[in-house]
């Protein structure tokens, strides 16, 4: 090798680590100053469970299952249920100084005791003051003042490509940090109509739920909510909730204690391009109305099946999301202008938005379980119940877990059917699970729409 070839070598060996930490952000200062703002939560529910139902310590599909619940002792049948407790782990940041802090609402849900822990190590017990199922945004309040609180960033700024990093406890590990990038933005997720998501390639994991999504500024942009895997950890999809989707909540729950909506009754679509050549639209855009609740705001306006709701209130309507998240943000009572496309031209209606019922919330009314295969806690539905979401029979599911939490099924759902068969009570849907193979369809009413959630029971 010549002098020159080896000087060049040289320089590139000595040139390249500045090079290198030139192009690499640097997250150290960032971390500094607003990892103070993250915090640890710990939640407990206390879960009664029937002794006698025992836990059996083999897997249904293990010859010995059979034999053991066969000759398993009962248990005698006055005995009091048993008590334990269901601890689980998640992450948050603090907005204001005098202890508001935002989470995930499946953090704290059910939840009997919220406990917060600062990187300084002091402990707090934790008020819910309220959770939004639909956004799965909490806000909680600590009892202290003088806290490092956050900075609010505006999510639509951001680019997709620019860095990204996440503060929280994967797995109760405190305070890590992990980076990545903004894979995309405006995400729509299955059964998630409400929130345009943030998608990153930030490594999450459980207990990173809650915590923070911050740009380079150290400002807040999201709140990591979820991730998409086969194994349960992360892959590489990752999701956060837009901060000014929370903010909205939060300013909700803090003025009213609860979160209300706005609604015109119709189930949308999306509007690809062979619907758009068939409509005679000029690009694939809008929402198309496929159907219209009878007596709702959209069928007293005329909205008709087949119309394309291209914009409201002059704001341009690109697909079904964006659709969903604006109607929720108007006000109960107040009016909208509708422009939608008909018979190949343009018309406008003006539709006065209802609200939207809230979910269905946990009672205490006779509560079976069926924690085996399917994982959810259910009820019949009262008369009056049936009679307001109109329906005969169905099961209303009070807790989730399991496969049927892990497939999207929710508190406040309606199980109307699994596999087609109609059930009414919660030993029919016991029987059936029970009959059925590793893979079933439960039909579920949420809301006002009925939707088909294919649940894998392993």
């Amino acid at each position: 090798m010549s002098m020159l070839k080896r000087l060049f070598v040289s320089f590139l060996l000595i040139a390249f680590p500045f090079f290198a930490a030139a192009q690499l952000p640097d997250f150290t200062d960032l971390v500094e100053k607003q990892g103070p703002a993250v915090v640890n939560i710990s939640t407990t529910q206390i879960v009664k469970q029937n002794r006698m139902m025992p836990q059996f310590p083999f897997d249904e599909d293990d010859p010995a299952f059979d034999l053991f619940r066969r000759f398993m002792p009962r248990g005698m049948p006055n005995t009091p249920p048993r008590e334990f407790k269901n601890q689980s782990l998640g992450s948050g940041f603090i907005i204001s100084s005098d202890g508001l802090i935002l989470t995930n609402a499946h953090v704290v849900q059910g939840a009997d005791e919220v406990l917060v822990r600062l990187t300084d190590k002091r402990e707090f017990k934790a008020k819910v003051l309220g959770a939004d199922s639909r956004t799965d945004v909490a806000l909680i309040r600590i009892q202290a003042v003088g806290l490092p609180a956050v900075k609010i960033g505006d999510p639509s700024k951001l680019k997709v490509g620019e860095w990204v990093i996440a503060i929280g406890s994967p797995f109760g590990f405190d305070s890590s940090v992990t980076a990545g990038i903004v894979s995309a933005k405006g995400r729509a997720l299955p059964q998630e109509n409400y929130v345009p998501f943030i998608q990153t390639d930030v490594a999450i994991n459980p207990g990173n739920s809650g915590g923070p999504l911050f740009n380079l500024k150290g400002e807040v942009v999201g709140i990591n909510s979820q991730i998409y895997s086969r194994t349960g950890g992360y892959q590489g999809l990752s999701f956060a909730i837009p901060i000014n989707v929370a903010v909205k909540v939060k300013d909700q729950l803090v003025q009213y204690g609860k979160v209300t909506r706005g609604r015109i009754g119709v189930a949308i679509q999306e509007v690809n391009q062979s619907l758009a050549e068939s409509f005679g639209l000029k690009k694939p855009a809008g929402a198309l109305v496929s159907s219209v609740e009878k007596g709702s705001p959209a069928a007293k306006a005329g909205v008709q099946p087949g119309d394309v709701i291209l914009k409201i209130d002059g704001k341009d309507i690109g697909g079904s999301m964006d659709l969903s998240g604006y109607i929720a943000d108007l006000k109960p009572g107040s009016t909208a202008k509708v422009e939608v496309w008909r018979q190949g031209a343009p018309r406008e209606l003006t539709v006065t938005v209802g609200e939207m019922k809230a979910p269905r919330v946990a009672s205490s009314k006779a509560v079976e379980e069926d924690r085996g295969r399917l994982g959810v806690a259910v009820r019949a539905l009262t008369p009056d119940e049936q009679k307001e979401a109109g329906v005969n029979g169905g099961l209303i599911v009070e807790e989730a877990s399991g496969p049927a939490a892990s497939a999207g099924v929710r508190p406040g759902d309606i199980i109307l059917a699994l596999n087609s068969s109609p059930v009414k009570s919660a030993s029919e849907l016991r029987s059936l699970v029970e009959k059925s193979g590793k893979r079933v369809a439960l039909l579920v009413q949420r809301d006002d729409a009925k939707i088909f959630i294919p649940v894998d029971l392993g």
